[in-house]
């Protein structure tokens, strides 16, 4: 433990009236797991274990900031389902227009940093950078929304799939994608450099491993405070998950600042003509 990491250990005693001692403080910089007797001013010996704090534990100002933006845009989608405004017989632009209406009305957002999404059936196959005719929701269809609010300043993005009905395909579909998100996810916790290839590659064999395609040019991108860092090179794919991006994304910026990244996998059968997406923050 470095020694400026004192003032953030003794908070962890608050409330114990606690007399320490030099050889206490000492015992505070030992490994973890170091057992640690303190005696109290009510004579009583209190022994705890230390656990000291990694860098990995700190949080910044821009950690905490991402974190609240993907919260509120993870209650607008909760606020939603909780309004019914998915149903059939609505379209695709209609929705996003409520879905926006919502985010103001209910959140006091009216910022979004890239095109709001809603795919509908056969739509459900295009990528983010299509731009595919309005559909209207259908019964029994499966549909995805995708939206990336600016809160205070910060960049969110999260997508969800929805499954109006029971088709048991379709519902499979919806939960493979967000189990292999979190299974990959924390393939990716467990990795020490990890390029930006590498997982693409890794998301393309998730894909398969439950028997759909993964569609979609990148699997991922940065988010940050608004406008997000940009490569030097604007033809670099350095902050997406791509194919051609040979680069640790697991690496700081040039400031040396952590970067926050988001994780998208669009899996799809394009025989059955459908999609099904799930995005968020890792």
């Amino acid at each position: 433990m470095r020694t400026n990491m004192l003032p953030k250990l003794l908070p962890r005693l608050k409330g114990l009236p606690v007399m320490l001692s030099a050889a206490v403080v000492i015992s505070a910089f030992a490994p973890a797991g170091t057992p640690v007797n303190i005696q109290t001013n009510n004579t009583a010996a209190v022994t705890f274990t230390i656990r000291p704090l990694e860098e990995t534990e700190e949080t910044t100002m821009d950690d905490n900031a991402i974190a609240y933006a993907q919260d509120i845009t993870r209650q607008l989608f909760e606020a939603v389902e909780k309004n019914n405004l998915i149903v059939a017989g609505k379209s695709e632009e209609q929705l996003s227009q409520e879905i926006e209406k919502l985010a103001l009305e209910q959140f006091k957002v009216d910022q979004h940093w890239h095109k709001k999404i809603v795919r509908t059936g056969l739509n459900t196959l295009a990528t983010y950078v299509d731009n595919p005719a309005n559909r209207f929701i259908q019964h029994g269809d499966i549909l995805f929304i995708d939206f990336g609010l600016i809160v205070n300043g910060y960049e969110s993005d999260y997508a969800r799939t929805y499954v109006l009905g029971k088709d048991p395909r379709k519902l499979k579909l919806k939960q493979d994608v967000e189990k292999a998100w979190y299974e990959t996810r924390e393939w990716i916790l467990q990795q020490k450099k990890l390029t930006g290839a590498e997982l693409f590659a890794y998301t393309r064999k998730k894909a398969q491993e439950y028997g759909w395609t993964s569609a979609g040019e990148i699997a991922g991108h940065i988010v940050g405070k608004y406008p997000h860092e940009q490569p030097a090179n604007p033809k670099s794919m350095e902050l997406d998950v791509h194919p051609d991006n040979p680069f640790d994304i697991l690496l700081r910026d040039a400031s040396g600042n952590k970067r926050h990244w988001i994780l998208e996998m669009h899996f799809v059968d394009e025989e059955d003509g459908i999609g099904g997406y799930f995005e968020q923050l890792i």
